[in-house]
């Protein structure tokens, strides 16, 4: 143990021996504080006086990649590789030196274990490939064909194939790929488009590029911009550094929505590594870290994305959603209003101010925020969900009339969207107004997404508010099921039970609903609770 290893000395070892184990004790304190770079440079002193400490290095080696310290990360998983307890993960580190030395020899000798170790397995075809295309030995696509359809490996295959016939300079038959790719998300594929066009725009194949980045956005915006103006961009995925870190980057995606946070603060931390120039592996860093509450790291990680990058903005757009998380609005504010007095601010700027407004309370200001952003995305046949945010903050801000013709807008455009359908009719059920249409509404939501507590529990509120007891509630008992902590639906659940002569059972509901309830309803369930129900104190 590390405490062993350090006081384990004699004479002149021992001040130095006393120094790292101090190390080491402020190490442990900033890692429980989740101070990265401190830990990291506690843990890299205790460990220069006990290299061969598995405990130390273990410890070492997950903090030493979280903080992005990639020579203490290369100490410890050494140490971890003689005493036989790497984890697999680890061989990956060594890839990543042996790439950047051009040692192919012993990348190849690395993805064998890779293979052998079979957590990794399925990615040995793609690590292959893209070593063969660094090392000019032998056509790297070739192996990718080998791969046959519906096995693991295939989705990543089909990527990487693609990748790799355009840097083989197989033009025609790389876009032909990148058009077939399937499977692959929204978010995946314009980071695809986006590399294909800087690759186009480096070789002065400008139409060529621009083609594949047509379509809304601000990065596809971003980058049109700068190819017009014959002004190159980063992006492309044109070496083994760069294809294998996107191997990194989509692992780090895939293991973080699993909750793996701790290997997907690994993958993401390697991608880095590999390709610091990629803004997609340092968004990716900054969002997983900051789903470790490492908020400090994931500010740092936003920091490294250049302002010529088309992901600019969405860098810039994540240190805002970061604020507004640590509960620092009006900083995310300032950042928001930022993007608005450049001079070329798009929809999705004015909806991020919009979301800072709203969430300082400043419902007017969000209402005029989101009209702007309506505008920009094309007036009355702006997006539905454009309608809805903008209806959402007029609603808020008490001017109701203009909200119902938004509102109405966004169920004209989004017919089958159930937050659309539930939101005019949820907000017809809290004015009593149409409420035949208000039942209607919400009766589609809910058979379009059925396991929506709070969908559900609005169709037993419609069902309560026109009289129908018997349906409205088991309708809002299901919901409450769904979702027991939420105040809204236990309220109305509680309303129901007492309008049906059930009073003890609405008591019990209303206190479950004054545990989470905030503002006007906690002195209208307090009066419920005091004196029960009366017309002054139901449920709006």
């Amino acid at each position: 143990m590390i405490a062993a290893a350090l006081l384990a000395t004699s004479g002149a070892q021992a001040d130095a021996g006393r120094s790292s184990l101090a190390d080491y004790a402020r190490a442990r304190v900033a890692d429980a504080s989740g101070e990265l770079n401190i830990a990291a440079r506690g843990y890299a002193s205790a460990l220069s006086e006990a290299p061969f400490d598995e405990t130390l290095a273990a410890r070492a080696y997950r903090r030493a990649i979280a903080a992005g310290d990639r020579g203490l990360a290369l100490r410890a998983a050494t140490t971890l590789q003689q005493g036989e307890a790497l984890p697999p993960d680890g061989r990956f580190l060594f890839l990543i030196e042996a790439i950047d030395e051009g040692d192919w020899a012993e990348a190849r000798r690395i993805v064998d274990g890779i293979e052998e170790e079979s957590l990794f397995a399925s990615l040995a075809p793609v690590l292959r490939a893209w070593i063969a295309y660094g090392a000019r030995d032998g056509d790297p696509v070739a192996i990718l064909d080998a791969v046959q359809e519906g096995e693991q490996q295939a989705a990543y295959a089909a990527e990487h194939r693609a990748l790799l016939l355009l840097v083989s300079r197989r033009e025609d038959e790389a876009v032909a790929a990148l058009q077939e790719l399937t499977g692959v998300g929204a978010a995946r594929m314009l980071r695809l488009r986006l590399a294909f066009a800087s690759y186009f725009a480096d070789n002065r194949q400008r139409d060529r590029a621009l083609t594949l980045i047509q379509g809304e956005g601000r990065a596809l915006e971003t980058a049109r911009d700068r190819i017009e103006r014959r002004r190159d961009f980063p992006g492309a995925i044109d070496s083994t550094a760069d294809g294998i870190a996107e191997i990194f980057i989509r692992l780090a995606a895939e293991v973080s929505r699993r909750n793996a946070t701790v290997l997907a603060t690994t993958f993401a931390r390697f991608s880095t590594f590999l390709a610091p120039d990629n803004s997609v592996g340092w968004l990716v860093t900054s969002a997983v870290l900051h789903a470790d509450d490492q908020d400090t790291a994931a500010f740092a990680a936003l920091d490294q994305i250049d302002r010529r990058d088309p992901f600019f903005a969405d860098a810039q757009d994540a240190r805002v959603r970061l604020l507004a998380d640590d509960g620092d609005a009006q900083a995310a504010l300032a950042i928001a209003q930022d993007r608005i007095e450049d001079g070329s601010a798009t929809a999705a700027d004015w909806q991020r101010l919009g979301e800072m407004h709203t969430e300082l309370g400043r419902f007017a200001d969000a209402a005029n925020a989101y009209g702007r952003a309506v505008e920009l995305a094309g007036g009355e046949d702006a997006p539905w969900s454009a309608w809805l945010l903008y209806g959402g903050a007029l609603h808020d801000a008490d001017r109701w009339d203009d909200a119902k013709v938004a509102l109405n807008r966004s169920v004209e455009l989004g017919p089958d969207q159930p937050l659309a359908l539930n939101f005019l009719g949820y907000a017809l059920l809290e004015r009593r107004e149409e409420l035949e249409r208000a039942e209607a509404l919400i009766a589609r939501a809910s058979e379009l997404r059925p396991d929506s507590a709070s969908i559900t529990d609005s169709l037993g509120w419609a069902h309560y508010v026109r009289g129908n007891l018997d349906q409205a509630i088991p309708t809002l008992e299901r919901a409450a099921v769904g979702d027991p902590d939420e105040p809204t639906i236990n309220e109305h659940l509680g309303d129901a039970y007492w309008t049906a002569g059930r009073r003890r059972e609405a008591r019990f509901a209303w206190q479950a609903a004054l545990v989470t309830a905030e503002d006007d309803a906690v002195s209208r369930l307090r009066s419920k609770l005091d004196t029960g129900l009366t017309p002054e104190t139901v449920s709006p």
